[in-house]
């Protein structure tokens, strides 16, 4: 048995945003090989199916970012699934928007919720990186909690339902089919780098305009919000 892992924060108010796009790609993956039946269960919502003769589980943690190693754990131990068997999606800031990377262990790179994951299953899983583009380092939060851009669609969709279809090559442990078969997919689309987020082009107009840029708050309801979602230090 295999267990795909979508990141990302429950809510419709994140439904559309970037760090979700995990969840997005997991259910791609439910819609395209007819798994349905998702549960409340082991702090997340589960479905389980068939992939290509391969009974596999999906798994969206409910625990928020920072605690998706909760749920993941809690699955793994219930039905005794070892890390290689393992497969977790989520956003990337260190790819363009739409590239796609696979790789099994190595580090966190700053995600907060494989930052969760890897203290409780170990770091041999496999990680596939979706990329979403960087928009600068003081821009990061209003970037991953914004929502993807019409724009966006055009590349998204596409790779999305493709994950969907290839799904099959990565339970082989086909990683190079996998991405090869998303590539050629994303040839003919256009996937711009990343747009600032609502709340960064408003920064950037205001320091060309020589005034002093909002800060992002560093206490109050807001900031007691982002550090629910980001944990310290992000």
């Amino acid at each position: 048995m295999k267990l795909l892992v979508g990141l990302g924060n429950p809510g419709a108010q994140y439904a559309g945003n970037r760090h979700n796009i995990g969840f997005m790609a997991v259910d791609a993956i439910a819609a395209a090989h007819g798994i349905s039946g998702w549960k409340s269960k082991h702090a997340g919502l589960l479905a389980e199916g068939s992939i290509g003769g391969e009974r596999v589980l999906l798994l969206k943690p409910q625990t928020f970012m920072n605690k998706s190693g909760d749920s993941v754990q809690q699955v793994t131990r219930f039905f005794k699934i070892p890390p290689g068997d393992v497969v977790v999606f989520y956003d990337e800031l260190d790819l363009a928007p739409g590239k796609v990377r696979v790789k099994t262990g190595g580090g966190n790179g700053g995600h907060n919720g494989l930052r969760s994951i890897d203290p409780q299953i170990g770091l041999d899983y496999k990680r596939v990186r979706l990329g979403i583009g960087h928009p600068g380092k003081e821009f990061v939060t209003p970037h991953v909690l914004g929502d993807f851009a019409k724009a966006d669609k055009a590349w998204l969709d596409p790779l999305l339902a493709e994950i969907g279809r290839q799904a099959p090559l990565l339970l082989k442990g086909d990683d190079a089919g996998f991405m090869n078969k998303l590539a050629l997919a994303a040839k003919g689309t256009d996937a711009p780098g990343p747009a600032p987020a609502p709340k960064a082009q408003s920064h950037i107009r205001q320091a060309r305009a020589g005034k002093p840029q909002v800060e992002l708050p560093k206490s109050g309801p807001m900031a007691d919000m982002l550090s629910k979602l980001f944990g310290k230090g992000e």
